[in-house]
């Protein structure tokens, strides 16, 4: 039985919503509120395989949105917590593509089979909602823990971008950013077997709760090729080895520029420095990511090039490939 009503809903409306549902529904239904003609429920379906998980929801999203006064239905399904491993995707400085990447591989891996979550700590320029065309979704709460937005591609999403105003300045000090980090990772995950985990550039109070607190499985780098870049990473890589998190492998970014007006390829941030690093370094090369308009423009319009099957999001599934490689034990 329904176990919570929302503050500040309407009870009586709440309650013709679960009448209306077919009984074995109305019984794992958790928590249910009606917000300007939003329906949100939470779903218990511990014990339920996937596809019966699927038509559940799908079959409490029709019914719900067939009642007089919904305009639009949000389900968030909960279960019992699978064992989880955390992939941490850093770098050693902004700017150089991280949380593309880190939103590409969630996505990658998810069409590889994998049940995939992802964590936006980027808590001071959380941009997956952005990316994942999310930006005015908010998540709910279910026995003291957020439940996840449910994104799309079958990668479900967190991030403080989801809870403060887009655009509004997040200024929070060291101890409420790493309390904002542990209630992500803390959240209704469900059986969500990977957590990619989009960590802020650099080595900071976010980084250290992560490696000392969470202990991720591994990292994923990201560099562009060019000097100054590998010097930063060459100190995020150093804080993961000294913590004993070991390295998935070195992604570039920014790889080359085709031009999209004469076709001529370039390096404005030169070719191969990532590479030649990962070997003097002693880890793996995951791959390569061109400097493209379309990896850019789509996105900030909220459609990550990994979604899609054209040229785009070929080095993500490559870069993907590699990384479930080193999750099933073998070398990148």
């Amino acid at each position: 039985m329904m176990n919570e009503i929302a503050a500040g809903t309407d009870e009586v409306a709440t309650a013709r919503l679960i009448g209306a549902l077919p009984k074995a529904i109305a019984e794992r239904v958790r928590s249910l509120q009606l917000t300007d003609g939003t329906a949100t429920a939470v779903i218990d379906v511990a014990g339920l395989d996937p596809a019966s998980r699927t038509a559940l929801e799908a079959d409490a999203d029709a019914v719900l949105a067939a009642q007089p006064g919904v305009t639009a239905v949000r389900i968030a399904l909960t279960a019992e917590r699978a064992q989880r491993r955390i992939l941490a995707v850093a770098s050693g400085k902004g700017g150089v593509g991280k949380s593309t990447l880190a939103a590409n591989l969630a996505i990658a891996l998810s069409r590889r089979g994998r049940r995939v979550g992802l964590v936006d700590a980027d808590i001071y320029g959380p941009s997956q909602p952005r990316i994942f065309g999310s930006e005015h979704e908010r998540p709910v709460a279910h026995d003291g823990k957020l439940v996840p937005v449910a994104g799309r591609w079958g990668v479900p999403l967190l991030s403080v971008g989801h809870l403060v105003e887009p655009g509004k300045a997040v200024a929070w000090r060291g101890p409420m950013a790493a309390g904002a980090l542990g209630r992500m990772i803390d959240a209704h995950w469900d059986d969500a077997e990977i957590l990619i985990v989009d960590l802020p550039p650099g080595t900071g109070d976010v980084q250290l709760t992560m490696v000392q607190k969470f202990k991720p499985d591994g990292a994923v780098i990201v560099s562009t090729p060019q000097d100054l870049a590998l010097i930063d990473a060459a100190r995020a890589i150093g804080l993961f080895r000294d913590s004993g998190v070991p390295l998935v492998g070195l992604v570039e970014n920014m790889a080359g520029y085709l031009c999209p007006h004469c076709g001529e390829a370039s390096d404005p941030f030169g070719h191969g420095g990532a590479e030649d690093a990962a070997r003097e370094l002693g880890m793996p090369f995951l791959g390569r990511i061109p400097l493209t308009m379309t990896i850019r423009r789509d996105s900030d319009a909220g459609k990550p090039p990994a979604a899609g099957s054209d040229e785009d999001a070929k080095p993500f599934a490559a870069i993907a490939e590699a990384v479930s490689r080193w999750l099933d034990g073998a070398p990148a």
